[in-house]
C-alpha cells in the first residue's frame, strides 16, 4: 500500500490509465464561446474558481464582443464588472492591455504561439497552454494549475516546486498523447478527492500506489508537512 511503481515512467502510465477510468469525460470547466472569451476567461481564473468565472463571464461575454470593446473601456468600469474575482484591478488592466496588443500587432486575433501569447500582459505559460490547446487545438506543453503542481508532487511524479519547472520535469515523463488530458484528470481528482487540506485516501484509486497516503505514511509530498 502506497507504494510508487520503480519508474516515474511507470508511476505517470498507471496513474493516468486510472485516472482515465474514473473521470472519462472531464475536459475544462470554463466556459466560452470563441478564442478571445478563453483567453479572458483563463486570465481571471488565476487564483480564482471557474465557477465563479463561469458566473462573472456570464455578464462580461454579453456586453463586451471583440478585443476593442475590451481595449476601449473604461478601467473602473471593467473593474466594477469583473469585481467578484480576485484581483479585479489587476486583472481589468491586463486585459485590456491584452487586447489593445491583440489589435495592434495580431489583427484583432488571439494569437497562436507560445511566445506571442507570453508577450501580451498578464498571460503566463499556463494561460498560454491553455489557449493554445482550446482555442488552437496546439499542445506544447502541460498545463500546470494548483491541482496539477499538488498531485504531481504527492504522486511521487516530480519534486519540483514551482510550476514551470514542474511541467519541464513531467514532459519527459508524461506521454505527449497525455498532456492535454492529464491536467483535467488531476484536476478532476483534485476536485473530488485528493484536495489540499483533507485527501480521501480511503475513497482514492491511486491509494495504493500513493507515496504520501495517509494511510501509510506520515508526510504530505506535495507541502513536506506531516499529516
Amino acid at each position: 500500500m502506497g507504494t510508487p511503481l520503480d519508474t516515474r515512467t511507470a508511476q505517470a502510465e498507471e496513474v493516468l490509465d486510472r485516472l482515465y477510468e474514473e473521470y472519462p469525460d472531464t475536459t475544462i470547466s470554463l466556459t466560452y464561446s470563441n478564442r478571445l472569451e478563453l483567453l479572458i476567461a483563463v486570465m481571471l481564473s488565476a487564483q480564482c474558481t471557474d465557477e465563479r468565472v463561469n458566473k462573472v463571464t456570464a455578464e462580461l461575454f454579453a456586453k463586451y464582443d471583440s478585443a476593442e470593446d475590451y481595449a476601449d473601456a473604461d478601467q473602473e468600469e471593467l473593474a466594477e464588472d469583473i469585481n467578484s474575482i480576485t484581483y479585479y484591478n489587476n486583472k481589468a488592466k491586463y486585459i485590456r492591455s491584452a487586447c489593445a496588443d491583440i489589435l495592434e500587432k495580431h489583427d484583432g486575433e488571439v494569437p497562436d504561439t507560445m511566445s506571442e501569447l507570453t508577450e501580451l500582459a498578464g498571460v503566463g505559460r499556463k494561460t498560454a497552454n491553455v489557449v493554445l490547446q482550446h482555442g488552437h487545438d496546439i499542445v506544447e506543453g502541460i498545463v500546470v494549475d494548483t491541482h496539477v503542481q499538488r498531485l504531481s508532487r504527492r504522486l511521487g511524479l516530480t519534486e519540483e516546486e514551482y510550476p514551470e519547472k514542474i511541467e519541464t520535469d513531467l514532459m519527459p515523463v508524461v506521454p505527449e498523447t497525455d498532456w492535454q488530458q492529464f491536467t483535467h484528470l488531476f484536476i478532476s481528482h483534485g476536485r473530488a478527492v485528493c484536495d489540499a487540506r483533507n485527501p480521501d485516501c480511503d475513497a482514492c484509486a491511486l491509494e495504493d500506489i500513493c507515496p504520501s497516503s495517509k494511510l501509510d505514511h506520515d508526510v504530505d509530498l506535495a507541502s513536506g508537512d506531516e499529516w
